[in-house]
């Protein structure tokens, strides 16, 4: 086989190759396939868009995304896209006054074994692309304009706005909060609100370097020896500024702000009135670069829990279709990404079909604390950056200034602590690995039980050899026309 990206470190391969279909073509989707086929499995992708539309808004990858990516063979190509993140600065959003700021331990990082990064999600959105063009380089098939009317868990099929109907072995959801699979789920299960709900809203919108460069305001954010993101706390509003490498240099604004009503989606165009009105009250940076945008996305930012049951038969949904994160979260884009690199450790242990269900199962397992914790980490930050005068908020800058004062990253400890529990959160959230976890479970708990199912009975051992590849790596099959 020619080296090509996502086989350079090929993984154990699975016993049984089986089909899998994924509902949805973004990146939890595209990121699960190359993850499935990794470990051999045949797999068809169904997007509902004909083409990616523009997404206009910064994505950051933290080392606990970035280690999976590199470890998939895709470090050189997530250079051509991003940027490595240096430090971070934390302002007043009214004033601008500088907080405090906080340079990333590089030892720190090595031992999370990835790499803070900053890439654009502008024009077709880079990050999407990447993972699309590895997952064809690596045998998936993807239907693009493939859009899924309803989906049958127990009989394991999909009927697409055509009246085609697809089968496979394996139904994965990966079309977000508002796609089928989720409302698949919903039919069973209640949503439940974080117990801090937080709605607002977030603009997005990503500017170019060289306008900023002839801005002799604005150049500063630029100044730095190290690529630094801006955080800038205000009163019910927070804004992130950050960095952006890739073809087109940017800075990418995330604002948060009180709900209002241009609210849309990440791939529909609001009115730059929107935008500007969320900055209105901010520092003159933050009002020139308002007025520097020529476009913004505006979402709707909630507190929406995830999901109780994450398997309805032989379908299982996973990213932002289970467990949404808040808008512009640090961990939106990793934890789809993790998702996929478990399902597929699971799955490279598949040899019988009587496993698949258990596997489904114990992905949830393993998936629901982790994303749980994450999220009311998530939650709990936007809470922090937004929080309204008052005595916590008082605190809070006064902390960060006693830190700025005395030369204190402020996530250092000082006095006898040798860390602060911020610091020590963050550095396990960095340090997860998702594959290492996978392997965890099956040494701890999947190996007992397949002895156990080998003591009781070798009835399955037929079924491997009896299974029919479904999924031709040349064109999809499984079709059945009604």
């Amino acid at each position: 086989m020619a080296r090509i990206p996502g086989f350079s470190n090929r993984p154990k391969q699975a016993a049984l190759p089986i089909d899998f279909l994924i509902v949805g073509g973004g990146i939890a989707g595209f990121a699960c396939a190359i993850a499935l086929r990794r470990v051999g499995h045949r797999v068809l992708v169904l997007e509902k868009d004909a083409t990616f539309p523009p997404i206009s808004g910064p994505c950051r990858m933290p080392p606990n995304l970035s280690k999976i990516l590199y470890h998939w063979g895709l470090q050189d190509e997530l250079s051509k896209i991003g940027v490595v993140s240096g430090a971070i600065n934390i302002c007043l959003q009214s004033t601008g006054e500088l907080l405090g700021k906080h340079i990333w331990d590089e030892e720190v990082l090595r031992e999370t074994r990835g790499e803070f990064i900053f890439a654009p999600l502008a024009h077709i959105g880079d990050l999407r692309r990447l993972l699309y063009d590895t997952a064809v380089a690596v045998g998936a098939n993807v239907r693009l304009g493939a859009r899924v009317n309803t989906v049958n868990p127990d009989a394991q099929t999909v009927t697409l706005s055509t009246g085609e109907l697809l089968k496979a072995d394996v139904i994965v959801g990966c079309d977000g909060p508002s796609g089928i699979t989720r409302q698949v789920l919903l039919i069973e299960q209640e949503e439940y609100d974080d117990e801090v709900p937080i709605n607002m809203s977030m603009y997005c919108t990503t500017i170019p370097k060289t306008l900023i460069m002839k801005d002799p305001q604005l150049k500063e954010l630029y100044d730095h020896k190290i690529p630094t993101m801006y955080t800038w706390f205000g009163d019910k509003h927070a804004v992130l500024g950050i960095p952006l490498g890739g073809r087109n240099p940017a800075f990418g604004l995330c604002a948060y702000g009180p709900q209002d009503k241009y609210e849309g989606s990440w791939d529909e165009p609001a009115p730059l009135p929107g935008l500007r009105g969320m900055l209105e009250s901010s520092e003159s940076r933050l009002l020139r670069l308002s007025k520097l945008a020529t476009n913004t996305v505006c979402v709707h930012v909630d507190g929406k829990a995830p999901l109780e049951d994450w398997v309805d038969g032989f379908m299982v949904v996973m990213g932002a279709a289970v467990h949404p994160m808040p808008p512009g979260s640090i961990q939106e884009c990793a934890l789809t990404v993790e998702d996929g690199a478990v399902l597929a450790k699971l799955f490279s242990h598949l040899h019988c079909k009587d496993q698949i269900k258990s596997f489904l199962w114990a992905f949830q397992d393993l998936r629901q604390p982790r994303c749980a914790a994450v999220h009311r980490k998530e939650a709990g930050i936007i809470h922090y950056m937004t929080a309204e005068p008052g005595e916590f908020q008082s605190a809070r800058d006064d902390m960060m200034r006693a830190k700025q004062q005395a030369g204190v990253g402020i996530l250092d400890a000082t006095g006898d602590l040798e860390e602060t529990p911020e610091w020590v959160e963050i550095k396990e959230v960095f340090g997860y690995d998702a594959e290492d976890d996978a392997d965890n479970w099956w040494v701890e708990w999947g190996l007992l039980r397949e002895r156990a199912r080998t003591n009781s009975s070798d009835s399955h051992m037929g079924e491997v050899a009896g299974t029919k590849n479904l999924f031709s790596d040349v064109q999809v099959s499984r079709v059945i026309t009604t």
